[in-house]
């Protein structure tokens, strides 16, 4: 971390300076950290709309900005404390640690590393025996594991993230939405009309933009007119988290069960040490039939994982949380409140996220993943455009981008509750060179090793756009597909010799990163890294001079760092370019972590690792969501311009 800057910090770190008074909010001081007040102002930056994971991931970005005034309201009447959601991909933990709890996580959570799969035991179907065991997560697929939280836990490091930002931002509990109107030619475009649930009393408050994360009965996207399509599957699962004595020997491990005659059950091992959750498959509903009819109960659901578990015992001690769902896959036509005919040339002023727009089975464990994959998209834009980096077209993009993510999921969620439903043995051979063992259900490891990559959370890869350059240059690093996230890789810092994570580097703080893979060649004066480190310093057509205010540090928009091939004690830092350590805060002080080597360790050089071309290096563009936006050669300062010039706001 960095926090000295401006100043000598003491204490926590992780607790920011609060931020001078805005016109909404009671004086801050630095001796006083205040709450948020109790009454909604009249007027408003961004209205948050329940406190849901994408909500929280959304107020938990917009609140590291205290230029914007954000306000984030819940219908119950205080934080979640159990149940719901538990699964964390990795994409999601790499997320994480851009807001700087990933470790958090890590040492309260449970680490999913192997997956095992119990089939009928063939010398006595009635039984069930164990058919193999994969590794949860390819090899070399990221830094980060695959993680196990309750969702409850996830909210109180963003409540915490929040609370200590500099605007030291809070929910409103006891508020839902009653009403919502758009004028798009108002300063304020949307007015919202709250209702205390306690007193029924109406508040009134106008917002440029309003962001519905509430949930799939979400009252926003009723409101600008959208509705969730798709069908459901006739399918009902039961899903508990027990305290249980047993002499199942998987039960620590990520667990997929198929019974001859009882249905599946899916293990997922809980935080503790002690807490287990079970997915249980319970009957085929009817055409038409709803689960709440069939008045099922706990003692029905450990009932029916009992059956499954034989000839093994579940005796369970407590039930903390339990719930009966339906399968289903539905979908909004769209996230924001453009009609069709304006979403190319509109404006828009209202948005919807996480289940508010897509609906899906939870045993894929992807809905709080990609709800807060919504909201880290949208957040950056929305504080980019709010402080003046990007005009408001660039908001358009949000649809556009994570509508398509979203369909991708309801394909992938439908293929994957069928072959959890599916009875042993029927599955059709799965398209992939990874093997399993051998065993009555071996397609069914291979279909799971085959989605590894979906429920990791790396799948998605945004098309060619404003936002994500084309191809062309692709071959200069492989390994960094454009429009995929950055897959980080271990780099040894110059100035320290620490071993880093180089995607560490991108926190979330709404700033592009352009990292420049040096050649294998000296860094002198007439060196390529040097030609570039003068362009983006000194010319008039620089992106970083273009668009960085005057008064500002010089990497407030656009965060230049560099990786060289040789060794560090083969390079001297005194020797670099000015603009690798540049000069910033009221001090002028040098930052010292711009600058990279390879880490020269077996398996480690992250030039091998993704195929950086040596001879000619590269130059890679990142989202500040951490999506690769564009890969050019070192010299090619024009395109780089250009691509620039289309997104943000020259100063």
């Amino acid at each position: 971390m960095q926090y000295h800057l401006n100043g000598f910090r003491p204490g926590n770190p992780e607790v920011h300076p609060a931020a001078r008074a805005r016109p909404d909010a009671p004086p801050k001081t630095l001796d006083a950290p205040p709450e948020t007040p109790d009454v909604l102002p009249d007027t408003l930056d961004v209205l948050i709309v329940g406190c849901g994971p994408a909500g929280l991931t959304l107020a938990a970005y917009l609140a590291g900005f205290p230029q914007i005034s954000t306000r984030i309201v819940e219908r119950k009447p205080g934080p979640l404390e159990k149940g719901q959601a538990d699964g964390i991909s990795c994409r999601s933990m790499e997320m994480f640690a851009a807001f700087g709890f990933a470790d958090t996580v890590i040492r309260q959570g449970y680490q999913v590393s192997e997956t095992t799969f119990w089939a009928p035991d063939p010398a006595n179907p009635a039984h069930i025996a164990r058919q193999g065991r994969v590794d949860d997560v390819e090899e070399g697929l990221s830094e980060m594991p695959h993680m196990i939280l309750n969702q409850a836990r996830v909210h109180d490091l963003y409540l915490d993230v929040m609370r200590n930002a500099p605007s030291r931002l809070v929910p409103d509990y006891g508020l839902e939405l009653a009403g919502l109107t758009i004028d798009p030619g108002a300063a304020y475009p949307v007015t919202a009309m709250l209702r205390d649930t306690d007193t029924g009393e109406i508040r009134t408050c106008r917002a440029r933009y309003v962001v519905g994360c509430d949930g799939a009965r979400s009252a926003v996207r009723e409101a600008i007119g959208l509705r969730l399509e798709g069908s459901s599957a006739n399918q009902a699962w039961g899903v508990m988290d027990i305290l249980a004595v047993t002499d199942f020997p998987d039960i620590r491990l990520k667990t997929l069960i198929k019974s001859a005659r009882d249905g599946n059950v899916i293990i997922i091992p809980r935080e503790g040490g002690y807490l287990v959750r079970l997915y249980i498959e319970m009957d085929q509903l009817r055409e038409g039939e709803r689960v709440s009819s069939r008045a099922i109960t706990s003692e029905t659901l450990i009932a029916a994982a009992q059956r499954i578990f034989h000839p093994f015992s579940l005796d369970v001690r407590e039930v903390v949380w339990w719930s009966v769902y339906e399968i289903g896959q539905r979908l909004a036509a769209r996230f924001d409140d453009l009609p069709e005919a304006q979403s190319a040339t509109g404006l828009p002023h209202v948005f919807i996220a996480g289940d508010a727009c897509h609906t899906h089975s939870p045993k894929a464990g992807q809905g709080m993943n990609v709800s807060m994959g919504d909201a880290f998209n949208l957040g950056w834009k929305l504080a980019a455009v709010l402080t003046g980096r990007a005009p408001p077209d660039l908001l358009r993009s949000y649809s556009a981008e994570r509508q398509a993510v979203a369909a991708d999921l309801i394909a992938f969620d439908r293929d994957w509750a069928r072959i959890m439903s599916a009875r042993p043995g029927a599955l059709p051979a799965a398209q992939s060179a990874a093997t399993a063992d051998d065993g009555e259900d071996a397609d069914f490891q291979r279909h799971f090793i085959a989605h590894g990559r979906y429920t990791a959370g790396m799948s998605v890869r945004y098309a060619p756009s404003s936002l994500i350059g084309t191809a062309r240059w692709q071959a200069l690093a492989p390994g960094f597909p454009i429009g995929a996230r950055f897959h980080s890789a271990p780099v040894v810092r110059l100035s320290d010799a620490r071993p880093v994570q180089l995607g560490q580097i991108v926190q979330a703080d709404a700033r592009w990163r352009l990292i420049a893979f040096c050649p294998a060649q000296e860094p002198g004066p007439s060196s390529a890294i040097a030609e570039l480190c003068a362009f983006l310093a000194t010319s008039r057509a620089s992106p970083c001079r273009r668009h960085t205010p005057k008064d500002a540090d010089p990497d407030a928009v656009i965060d230049l760092r560099a990786v060289f091939p040789q060794n560090r004690r083969d390079l001297a830092l005194e020797a670099m370019p000015p603009a690798l350590l540049p000069r910033k805060g009221r001090f002028g002080l040098i930052d010292y972590e711009k600058i990279f080597c390879a880490d020269p360790s077996p398996g480690r050089n992250i030039y091998d690792l993704r195929g950086i071309d040596r001879a000619q290096g590269c130059l890679l563009v990142l989202r500040p969501d951490q999506y690769v936006a564009h890969l050019l050669p070192l010299h090619e300062t024009g395109a780089l311009s250009d691509f620039f010039a289309g997104i943000l706001t020259e100063v």
